[in-house]
């Protein structure tokens, strides 16, 4: 079965240019205008942009353990609509990943159920608590894309340096949730402006950007990997930005909702509470500021959903994560690239490309040879968000009721058509 698609706008890399892309055996065979005339499949793409597929290294679907709020089944078939062909899961299950036994119980759905390619992280400590006993990493290696206690930051520094040093040792990445949990004292938001007027109780920067302090020195030690998770202050950039510069081995993510909203924009509900929290105007700039100098290497969505009931109960009292998988593109498209904040091939480096190469989870060129992973973009579509037409199970988003420009209409997965909306 040969698929064609004519006259798209290709992705090169740093640029966009007009090609029909041929796609065989579920490689790209050849690319060129009128490459073929005989493909068994021909989607004419006038007028729309061919990037490869995003990867997103930061998600949360919830299986085994919690299938309530989110599914594999569920959250892989709203990752395909929104373009992507490869999601990285984090180790907020259960049982947790922290053996041979909890990740096969993982990869078990996963081979059954996803709908695209699912990387799981296994977690650094037993039980995913952030300190205590550590966890075999070499038996771990082959199943898993890194190792993580998201949802949790390692306590202790001598924890983290034996985590980095056995990591270094095995070539794998230490993808980490930075937070001290002394200086978090009961806080939910951002300790800023808006917490000050509603009487909220504040999480201070200083709980994320102190922890990336200590890992970057201890990166640089132990010659580890190291990416920090959805970094939020204007604080941790500047830490990033200098470790990089004394050649640390160090990336970095973001989220949409870091880079489109900060804390003067939360509402009293829950679909604006999440772990890091909006920050301040002036952390949202300094993000927006490192994307643009290469500091920031990744967008990712930090796609964590809950269920209606555990949303419901206000900025306090709701559970903390928002879903993000079906409108990161839009909002960046439209937040960032419609308004000549960074242009469209710098956003599907950092949505496609570069989560790739850290991750090394293979694909993002659209190259002969190279397996057809292939999202369609139609640049010129208009929607509002409603969340009631999400695939995820999840419904919370602080994006519900926004205009956005831009949408994927088809992903190619390995040659094969999974998602179409032309």
């Amino acid at each position: 079965m040969a698929l064609l698609i004519k006259n798209a706008f290709v992705f090169t890399g740093d640029d966009f240019i007009k090609n029909d892309v041929l796609i065989t055996d579920g490689k790209i065979a050849a690319i060129g205008v009128s490459v073929s005339n005989g493909a068994d499949n021909v989607i004419d793409a006038q007028g729309k942009y061919l990037i490869p597929a995003f990867a997103d290294v930061h998600v949360h679907l919830r299986e085994p353990g919690f299938s309530y709020k989110e599914t594999i089944n569920a959250g892989t078939a709203a990752a395909a609509k929104a373009g992507y062909t490869a999601v990285c899961t984090m180790p907020n299950v259960n049982p947790v990943p922290d053996s041979i036994e909890g990740i096969n119980a993982q990869l078990d759905i996963i081979k059954r159920d996803a709908k695209i390619n699912v990387y799981p992280f296994a977690s650094i400590t037993k039980g995913r608590k952030g300190e205590g006993e550590l966890v075999d990493f070499k038996s771990l290696k082959e199943l898993v894309v890194g190792f993580s206690d998201d949802g949790c930051g390692v306590q202790n520094e001598s924890d983290m340096k034996a985590a980095m040093t056995e990591c270094a040792k095995l070539d794998k990445v230490i993808s980490a949730h930075c937070e001290v949990n002394e200086l978090l004292k009961g806080g939910y938001i951002h300790d800023g402006e808006y917490a000050k007027l509603h009487g909220h109780k504040g999480i201070c920067s200083e709980s994320e950007w102190v922890q990336i302090e200590r890992d970057c020195r201890l990166a640089e030690e132990t010659g580890c990997q190291y990416h920090v998770c959805h970094i939020s202050t204007k604080e941790s950039v500047d830490v990033i930005r200098k470790a990089k510069a004394r050649g640390v081995k160090v990336t970095c993510e973001t989220a949409p909702h870091y880079l489109t909203l900060c804390d003067m924009d939360l509402q009293e509900d829950g679909r604006f509470k999440m772990n890091p929290p909006l920050r301040s105007a002036e952390d949202r700039q300094a993000l927006i500021d490192g994307v643009l100098d290469g500091t920031v290497d990744v967008i990712a969505t930090d796609h964590a959903p809950h269920s209606a009931k555990e949303k419901s109960k206000g900025l306090k009292g709701s559970a903390m994560g928002i879903v993000g998988l079906e409108t990161a593109f839009s909002v960046l498209y439209t937040k960032l690239v419609k308004t000549g904040v960074i242009t469209l091939a710098k956003l599907i480096n950092m949505m496609s490309v570069k989560p790739r190469e850290i991750f090394a989870l293979g694909g993002g060129r659209i190259k002969v040879g190279e397996t057809a992973d292939l999202a369609l973009l139609d640049l010129d579509a208009e929607w509002t968000v409603n969340p009631d037409e999400f695939l995820s199970l999840g419904r919370a988003t602080p994006f519900e009721g926004w205009q956005l420009s831009g949408k994927n209409i088809l992903t190619v997965m390995g040659g094969e058509i999974i998602y179409e909306a032309l």
